[in-house]
Formats: structure tokens, C-alpha cells, sequence
């Protein structure tokens, strides 16, 4: 456990690591409306880039655990951010070269990236934190900083595009690769000289004998790795789907500028939630905020099923123009606003899931995060699955997708993460 010793550079390098996943991830799903339209496709298709993006965890959720172990964090961290460089630089020359496989491949090199990113900062913060409350409060707060960036992403989207148009292009949205090449050099220049405590470092010792047990053998963890893939699926998937919905001249008949100021608002709900988790998260338990949260979000995405799309109503939202950022009233479907304030419930449940299935793991934390992070791939499986459904019922029904995962993640905070297996040896 890390006591005494002041780890701030560290715990700062974690925290905008953790910005730059969600700018990077959430860059998927807006980019969806960009093909759906330079190509004509289906919202499955449009969101095969986010699902190329977690597909990419599926492959190194383990060996990236592996590396965690092997060479440490910082190094480990090193490569995240080259890989993310190279993924991010293959999806601009997507729009150079006018291919939507060339797209779907730097969206999967990006999700390389990603996974490594998120096997370090996810135990590197939980472990400087002592673990405990202290440990979810030092995760909620670095999940502040990654709703910040994720609020950013579709609103810059939205802006450069403008209104969807047969003429809406990969090259619309150039400025954001930029944007993402450039944190990504920035990080990585820094976190060359910046120390890192290696906790999990495997020093090359020969070990007397191999345990029996792993992560595997906990109940609690593996109901907690299928909720963490649950869960961010039912992140990605509400706003993601959102955006189709209110772009579509059929369905919201909002242009991409407005559709991207309002799932900017469902981040910017994430970010409020995860100040509020952050504020509280040294007195209230993992698991209390999530049996909360997961209640919550199923109420409201039940209401915005249910309620009719005929009924506007205002709500505040960035809005931008010569002058710069500024907050104003965009008319919108009721719904949308059930959903946007989704956001809200889901800001907290990264943490709470992680803190809740590792607790008491002890020396199996490390290969416990490259499970959790192969798990990840529910992200892009969970709304692909929903925008099927989009295609064939209707973008309202698909949301019995989220709502049912919502519902596993109320089962497991409630039941599925108590420890029942204390027995075996973790030292």
C-alpha cells in the first residue's frame, strides 16, 4: 500500500491519461454520423468504428496485463501512447484516402492503445490511493478529467461538420486527429521524465511456487468483469445512439452541430456526476453509489422508452459562434433529455465496478485489470447490438438494450460483488 510518500506528479500524469482514453474513444461514435453519411450506411455500420475501437480490447486486455507486469507502468504507458499516435494518424489518412477500412483500422490500432492506457491508470490510481474509498476517490476524480475531454469530443465534431450533408466528409473533422496526435506527443514527451512507482513490477525473481489461484477464482470479480463490459456499453451506447437519433431527418431532424451540443451535454452530466463521486467518494461506499446510480439510470432510460418523441422541451446546452463557448436553450425531444441526464448515473460506475470487483485480490490486481480491460469489448458490442435494433424497430426500443444492462449492474452491486471467496490466499 503507497502511505507517507507525496505521489502528485504521478497521480497528475494518471489523471490526463485518463482524459486522453475518453478523447480518443469517444471519438467513435460522432465520427458514426460522419460515415453514415459519406457512405451511405445503416447506424450498424456507423457504429462499426466504435466497435472496431473495444474490439481492439478483446485482443489485449490479457497481454496487456502481461506487459503491466513485465516492464512496468511508465513503459508500459510509453507504448499506449505511441500506439494511440499511430491509430489516430491511420484515421486521418482515412479521410485523405477516402476509405472507410482504412477508417475502421485506425479505429482498431486506436483501440490497441486504449486497452494498454487503461490497464495502467485504472490500478496505478487505485494503488496510490491505498485502495478502499480512497483508492474509488482518486479513480472518481480521475474520471472527472475523462469526462471533461469526453465532453469535448462531440460538441468539436458537431461544430466542424455542421449540418450533415451527402458532401460530409472523414476530412470534415481533421482538426480533432490533430488535436488527439497532439496530446498523445505531449503526454508522451512528458511522462518520459516523469517517476512512477512500480508496485506490480515482476523484478525477475524466481517464485517458489506458482499459485493455484488467479482472478478467475473470485466470483466477485468475474461478475465484476461482465459488468464492467455492461457498463460501458451502456455508456457509449446512450449518447452514441443519441446522436444517430437527433441527427436523423426522420427521428430529432437536429443538424450535427445541435446533435453534438446535446450528447456534449450528456458528458458534460458525466462530469458533473464524477465531481460529485469524487466529492463524496471518501464517505460513501462503492457500492451504495452504484446500487444508486444503477437504479436511477434505469428509471430514467424506461421514461425516455415510454415517453412520446412529440413533446419538446428546452434544455441548456454549449452553444458556439464567433464570439466563442457559451451556454444556451436547444429545443429537443423529451427523450433526449431522459438520456442525457443517464449520464449522470453512469459517471460514477467505472470506479464503483473496478473498486468493488478487486477488492480483496491482492497480488492478483495486476492480472485482474487485463481481464477487466478484455472485458471492455462490451463497449463496442453492446451498441452495436442496440443500433441494430435501431435499424430494425426503432431508435426509441433499442434503448431496452441499456436498460437491461442497467439492470445487471443493479444485481451486481446489490448481490453479485460480495467477496465469498476470502478463503484463498492473497499475499
Amino acid at each position: 500500500m503507497i502511505q507517507k510518500k507525496s505521489y502528485a506528479l504521478p497521480i497528475l500524469m494518471m489523471i490526463l491519461l485518463f482524459g486522453m482514453i475518453s478523447f480518443v474513444t469517444n471519438l467513435a461514435a460522432p465520427m458514426g454520423v460522419v460515415v453514415k453519411s459519406q457512405f451511405q450506411a445503416s447506424n450498424f455500420l456507423g457504429m462499426l468504428g466504435n466497435f472496431a475501437n473495444f474490439l481492439a480490447y478483446l485482443f489485449m486486455g490479457i497481454p496487456a496485463g502481461k506487459l503491466l507486469e513485465k516492464i512496468g507502468y511508465k513503459k508500459t504507458a510509453l507504448l499506449g501512447i505511441v500506439v494511440g499516435f499511430v491509430g489516430v494518424g491511420v484515421q486521418f489518412m482515412s479521410g485523405i484516402a477516402e476509405s472507410f477500412l482504412v477508417y475502421l483500422l485506425g479505429a482498431f490500432i486506436a483501440g490497441f492503445s486504449m486497452c494498454i492506457l487503461n490497464v495502467v491508470v485504472n490500478p496505478m490510481l487505485n494503488t496510490l490511493g491505498g485502495g478502499g474509498r480512497k483508492g474509488n476517490q482518486l479513480l472518481q476524480v480521475g474520471a472527472t478529467f475523462n469526462s471533461l475531454m469526453g465532453t469535448s469530443v462531440p460538441l468539436l465534431v458537431g461544430m466542424l461538420v455542421g449540418v450533415v450533408t451527402s458532401n460530409t466528409s472523414i476530412k470534415d473533422v481533421n482538426p480533432v486527429m490533430f488535436t488527439a496526435m497532439g496530446i498523445f506527443a505531449v503526454a508522451g514527451i512528458v511522462l518520459a521524465f516523469v517517476n512512477i512507482p512500480e508496485p506490480h513490477l515482476n523484478t525477475g525473481e524466481v517464485v517458489a511456487e506458482k499459485s493455484k489461484h488467479s482472478a478467475w477464482s473470485f466470483r466477485h470479480f468475474v461478475l465484476g468483469a461482465i459488468g464492467i463490459g455492461v457498463y460501458v456499453g451502456v455508456e457509449v451506447g446512450v449518447p452514441g445512439t443519441m446522436f444517430f437519433f437527433l441527427a436523423d431527418a426522420n427521428a430529432g431532424g437536429l443538424d450535427a452541430a445541435t446533435a453534438g451540443t446535446v450528447v456534449a451535454t450528456y458528458w458534460l452530466m458525466m462530469l458533473a456526476g464524477r465531481f460529485i463521486g469524487a466529492s463524496i467518494g471518501g464517505k460513501v461506499s462503492s457500492k451504495t453509489m452504484l446500487v444508486a446510480a444503477s437504479g436511477i439510470g434505469m428509471i430514467l432510460t424506461l421514461l425516455a422508452i415510454v415517453s412520446p418523441s412529440t413533446f419538446a422541451v428546452s434544455i441548456p446546452v454549449f452553444q458556439s459562434s464567433a464570439t466563442g463557448l457559451s451556454f444556451g436553450l436547444a429545443s429537443v425531444p423529451v427523450n433526449a433529455m431522459f438520456l442525457v441526464l443517464v449520464g449522470l448515473c453512469t459517471s460514477v460506475m467505472w470506479g464503483g465496478i473496478f473498486n468493488l470487483a478487486v477488492e480483496g485480490l491482492g497480488k492478483f490486481t495486476a492480472s485482474a485489470s487485463g481481464i477487466f480491460m478484455t472485458m471492455v469489448v462490451g463497449g463496442g458490442i453492446l451498441p452495436l447490438v442496440q443500433n441494430f435494433v435501431a435499424d430494425n424497430t426503432g431508435y426509441l426500443v433499442s434503448y431496452w438494450v441499456p436498460f437491461i444492462g442497467l439492470a445487471y449492474l443493479f444485481y451486481y452491486s446489490l448481490i453479485g460483488s460480495k467477496n465469498v471467496n476470502t478463503d484463498i490466499p492473497v499475499d
